[in-house]
């Protein structure tokens, strides 16, 4: 049965991707940086977490109307609350700070997400996001935008594996009759004790299926972090990014600083 059930989630995932064959924005965010773990927010358990990014060499002219992303700092709000053992749903709050134009509010998103039960047993995580919002046409011409995010991740002794191939589309903007775009993120963590966990995270928006844009004009980015387990209550996470292609911006600091908030028993049944 469960077969039959992957079978049926393949076969629709196929179907949606023919249908929705739409690029997302080519503008790009950095507004929340993170490559996802298969996990959901347990029920009754409201996960904050702030996302603090910087740009410290970025564009630095305006393109299709959007503001120069050199210098900006992008802090987002991200609420995450734990509907069941197996599904959460997720909020974001998008700003950004920069001299000359000051502290703006550029857009909102929802994300709901839902995750294969423990008791399927599987040899890996395994989860599926989507997400669609809004984001202002000065930060991003696309300004309706629609993601659909497999997540699989797997721990092994020390090591930790994360993989992450999204694909995206645009409802609104410049890039609405563009394909089905392919922006994959991984990470790669080792514990170098029960504390101190390093490693890169990668990240990239290589164009539309079937099309992808040439090296050039690809965005990729590496980063070089380190995460702090210092209590299962709290996640904090700090990194430095590379881009060494010309559509990406070319160094970027971030940090993510979250907090879980229980407020209920939890059940264990899924």
């Amino acid at each position: 049965m469960r077969n039959a059930a992957f079978r049926w989630a393949a076969k629709a995932a196929l179907a949606l991707a023919a249908l929705l064959s739409v690029r997302v924005a080519a503008a790009q965010g950095n507004y929340e940086i993170q490559v996802y773990g298969a996990d959901t927010v347990p029920p009754r358990t409201l996960m904050t977490e702030l996302h603090s990014n910087y740009t410290i060499q970025g564009q630095k002219y305006f393109v299709d109307g959007v503001i120069p992303t050199n210098h900006q700092e992008h802090e987002t709000l991200e609420l995450t609350e734990g509907i069941t053992s197996w599904s959460e749903i997720g909020f974001y709050v998008f700003t950004s700070e920069q001299d000359g134009h000051g502290v703006q509010w550029v857009g909102d998103h929802i994300r709901p997400r839902v995750r294969a039960p423990d008791s399927w047993h599987l040899p890996v995580g395994l989860s599926l996001s989507t997400e669609v919002g809004y984001q202002r046409a000065v930060y991003s011409p696309d300004t309706w935008t629609w993601e659909i995010r497999p997540i699989i991740d797997k721990t092994l002794g020390r090591w930790y594996f994360a993989f992450n191939p999204a694909l995206e589309r645009t409802w609104h903007g410049p890039d609405v009759h563009q394909g089905l775009g392919f922006s994959p993120g991984v990470k790669l963590g080792y514990d170098f004790t029960r504390v101190v966990s390093g490693g890169f995270e990668y990240y990239a928006d290589y164009g539309r299926l079937g099309a992808f844009d040439n090296l050039h004009t690809q965005q990729q980015q590496i980063f070089f972090v380190t995460d702090l387990n210092t209590s299962p209550k709290w996640e904090i996470n700090i990194g430095i990014g590379v881009g060494p292609t010309a559509g990406t911006d070319h160094l970027i600091v971030k940090g993510i600083l979250g907090r879980r908030f229980d407020w209920g028993h939890h059940t264990s049944v899924e």
